[in-house]
């Protein structure tokens, strides 16, 4: 593999000494800058080998280096060969900096202005500048143009999402998003966010694994007329009636003149999350550029009636589905018949693919044992899935996407007989999970107020974690949606009615064992704090699955966190249990048994 490697930045370097630069940049990003990557645009892949979800290299003349976040320390250096990278931090080494360090005034770093977000690109630009070197936009990415073997991108049609279950036609969803753009003083927004174009439009795709999006971008005006740029041949002969009256469809290759023809036009774009090259094609032919966020993200965030309704609906069936890999588990165990990472994985996923509605995974499923949970994003596919072991801990994490709805869960879960220091530290996860699905808090309230509620106890006794505790979820769309969040982090975007966010406080101890809790919630008016001083929200529980009282360490419990464990097993037992029987009723009833 590293003969190809080598033979491919070869290639590289040799289209970089044609252009004549130093440095080429090459993010795993690809031009839709979305969280997931189709495999027609894995370049970073193409170029180190390396296949974790988020990383950089920067290849010079004679040398190139690969940067990683924590999460795949170990990865990298089984995947990517120390003769040919040197192995960087992406969190601790700042990669211009790094950059200005190793080459000379008068440098020339190039970039693929389509994968970098204007944000980052102005900020690259005004670093090197100072430091006298240049950022040169280059008019063909190198690893494009040296791909001989490139897969093929997607071909599968739109499928057209149900108004019904969408709860607005496309026609008002871009009559009130037009509305939005003019209140920003905008005449046109770039909407780049592949969710946000699906949504906008009702429809849904298959092109990129776990998230049901079409690849393409668009451009809404304020008065809803919208263009989506995308393949051609994958519209539906009935599109056309299904997003209603101004929507045109044009070729992904248009989109450079429909920018150029906003000469004058003030364009709403969100520079943190739209691509340089979009941005700079028409700023470049006089269109004026106003910096705002995506104006979908928040309505399409605040999830209708019909929405929640399919929310709730598909809750309950991914409920009975995790319930009987639970309870199929616990009797293998009981057998002493284990298995290892990558089966218990495709065996979660059987029980969820006897649903008509189910279509894919919201994300790979984190199958972990033992000290493989310590790392909270792994993932068995990365290398050899490891056996469960008994007397240990397991955690899962997975989720799914229906028709009806996106789920994301975890469960820890005990393997035979466990410590009472695992217990403890399983019961103080609890507790900030509690704290978090229990608050009560006034309108204007952020995710990031909320984030110590659910790490407060932790704290006590010396311990914390290091991922947020709630990212937003999407309706049969991104299973990680914004602009909403709980976390540490500056996040200043109120909780409103009708968001859905995770709630996964968790505890990770290295080379012994990991915990996480994770339920999915909707934000809600508190009606029993109704006419009160302040308009008041909470949160309404939609996860329904028992949690592992094996793990819990009851005299570390406040009695109200002991109702409530209670309460949310009956709740549990109330929904799934009409859809089970035999051993798998069985199960849920002592599963959700009063502790």
């Amino acid at each position: 593999m590293s003969q190809l490697i080598a033979q491919r930045l070869d290639a590289v370097r040799l289209d970089m000494a044609k252009a004549n630069i130093d440095a080429f940049i090459i993010p795993r990003a690809d031009e839709y800058l979305g969280e997931y990557v189709p495999a027609c645009n894995e370049r970073l892949l193409w170029a180190t080998g390396f296949t974790g979800s988020a990383g950089l290299a920067i290849v010079l003349k004679q040398t190139a280096a690969i940067f990683v976040d924590g999460r795949y320390t170990v990865q990298v250096r089984q995947q990517v060969s120390s003769e040919l990278f040197s192995y960087e931090s992406l969190t601790d080494t700042p990669q211009i900096e790094w950059l200005i360090d190793q080459l000379p005034q008068g440098a020339r770093i190039g970039v693929d202005a389509k994968v970098h977000t204007l944000a980052w690109f102005n900020q690259a630009q005004k670093l090197l500048h100072k430091a006298g070197m240049e950022l040169v936009v280059l008019e063909h990415n190198p690893i494009d143009a040296n791909w001989h073997d490139r897969p093929l991108a997607p071909t599968d049609a739109i499928k057209l999402f149900s108004n019904t279950s969408a709860g607005k036609s496309s026609a008002e969803k871009r009559t009130e998003i037009g509305q939005l753009i003019a209140k920003e003083g905008a005449n046109v927004a770039l909407i780049s966010a592949l969710d946000s174009i699906c949504w906008l439009l009702n429809i849904r795709g298959s092109d990129i694994p776990c998230l049901p999006v079409v690849l393409g971008s668009a451009l809404l005006n304020s008065q809803g007329e919208m263009t989506l740029f995308t393949d051609l041949n994958k519209l539906p002969t009935d599109i056309e009636q299904h997003v209603g009256a101004n929507v045109t469809f044009a070729a992904e290759a248009e989109l450079a003149s429909h920018l150029i023809a906003l000469s004058e036009q003030k364009l709403l774009a969100d520079a943190n999350s739209c691509n340089a090259w979009s941005q700079l094609t028409a700023q470049n032919a006089g269109a004026i550029l106003i910096d705002g966020m995506d104006p979908v993200a928040l309505p399409k965030a605040q999830k209708n009636t019909a929405e929640l309704n399919g929310m709730r609906a598909c809750h309950i069936r991914d409920g009975v589905a995790v319930s009987r890999f639970l309870a199929w588990l616990d009797a293998e165990v009981a057998a002493n018949r284990l298995y290892d990472e990558a089966q218990l994985a495709e065996k979660l996923e059987s029980f969820r693919l006897q649903d008509a509605q189910y279509q894919e995974p919201s994300f790979d499923t984190i199958s972990a044992a033992g000290a493989n949970a310590a790392m909270c994003h792994y993932n068995h596919n990365n290398g050899t899935p490891a056996m469960l072991t008994m007397d240990s801990i397991y955690l899962v994490d997975s989720g799914a996407q229906y028709l009806d709805g996106t789920t994301d869960v975890t469960r820890t879960i005990a393997i035979g007989d466990v410590t009472d220091e695992q217990r403890k530290m399983v019961t103080l996860v609890l507790k900030g999970h509690i704290a978090v699905d229990q608050a009560k808090f006034p309108v204007g309230t952020s995710g990031q107020q909320l984030d110590s509620f659910a790490r407060q106890y932790l704290w006590q006794y010396g311990y914390d974690y290091d991922h947020g505790t709630g990212h937003g979820v999407g309706h049969f769309l991104s299973v990680h949606e914004g602009p909403q969040r709980i976390a540490k982090n500056s996040n200043n975007v109120a909780l409103k009615p009708g968001m859905v966010l995770s709630n996964e406080p968790g505890y990770y101890r290295a080379d012994a064992f990991g915990i996480r809790l994770e339920n999915l919630v909707a934000v809600r008016p508190c009606e029993q704090l109704q006419g009160i001083e302040r308009e008041m929200l909470e949160f309404e529980a939609l996860t329904f699955i028992p949690m592992d009282k094996r793990l819990i360490d009851k005299s570390l419990l406040t009695q109200m966190e002991v109702d409530w464990f209670n309460q949310y097993h009956q709740q549990v037992f109330a929904k799934l249990s009409p859809l089970m029987d035999g051993d798998d009723l069985a199960w849920l009833t002592q599963a959700t048994a009063a502790i």
